[in-house]
């Protein structure tokens, strides 16, 4: 009889079961694309961390694309013209799309580079379609942010040099957001109450690009990462590329 007196009830082994059963939420957070402008190995990179750490949703950061040759900075008058950069942008798109059909996606500042001068030309938001219809990605969700158990997820579009951990403070919510591509990091902000984090992604951008020319003389260099937030948005993670 004292052999069997820690022996688990009926009831009490479903309950660890469930447990045991019960999916957590990990979320793979892929950093700006800029196609047709990708780092070389980054959806390898990527494909990796989402296998290492089980993750079972995908969060785009935004900037899927880049636009450069509509760009409201002066685009390189020797790179692609218009139809010939959409093209390879949605061509270097599709193998992400193939690994993974359902994905939110963020909408950023240059992913609207068209819908935005659409806007200021006076053209009706009718004539306008979808991201997904161009990109060929149906199964993609494109929304200026998504909420994810809790936390946010947001392009970053905004003030210069607005980073997440200011984010953070202004929105009083944990977020996770791109754009600034020379910035990867995890930051916890705690009170009494909350315990909160911010998290810059970093990018999957190749700045040998010509479309990343007027960074060339920036002091930080772009950071080559994506990251996940595991357990049900408790655990952010970000993991740089070996470059």
């Amino acid at each position: 009889m004292g052999n069997n007196r820690f022996r688990l009830k009926p009831h009490e082994e479903n309950v660890i079961k469930e447990l045991r059963n019960r999916e957590h939420n990990n979320v793979l957070v892929v950093g700006d694309l800029h196609a047709p402008f990708i780092r070389e190995g980054y959806l390898e990179h990527c494909i990796k961390v989402y296998n290492q750490y089980r993750c079972n949703k995908v969060v785009f950061i935004g900037d899927c694309i880049d636009n450069h040759y509509s760009s409201y900075h002066d685009a390189d008058p020797d790179g692609y013209g218009a139809g010939e950069e959409l093209d390879r942008a949605i061509a270097h798109i599709q193998p992400w799309y193939k690994q993974w059909p359902k994905a939110k996606v963020c909408i950023g500042n240059h992913d609207a580079i068209i819908c935005r001068k659409a806007f200021s030309s006076g053209i009706s938001n009718r004539w306008i379609r979808d991201y997904d219809e161009v990109l060929g990605t149906p199964g993609w969700d494109f929304q200026q942010e998504h909420r994810i158990d809790g936390v946010t997820y947001v392009h970053g579009t905004g003030s210069s040099g607005k980073g997440a951990t200011k984010r953070l403070r202004e929105w009083h919510t944990s977020i996770v957001q791109g754009h600034i591509h020379t910035e990867a990091y995890v930051d916890w902000y705690c009170n009494k109450e909350h315990k909160l984090f911010a998290m810059q992604v970093g990018c999957g951008v190749d700045d040998r690009s010509y479309a990343m020319a007027y960074a060339k003389n920036f002091t930080k260099k772009y950071i080559v990462s994506c990251g996940v937030v595991l357990n049900n948005g408790t655990l952010p993670i970000v993991i740089p590329m070996n470059l």
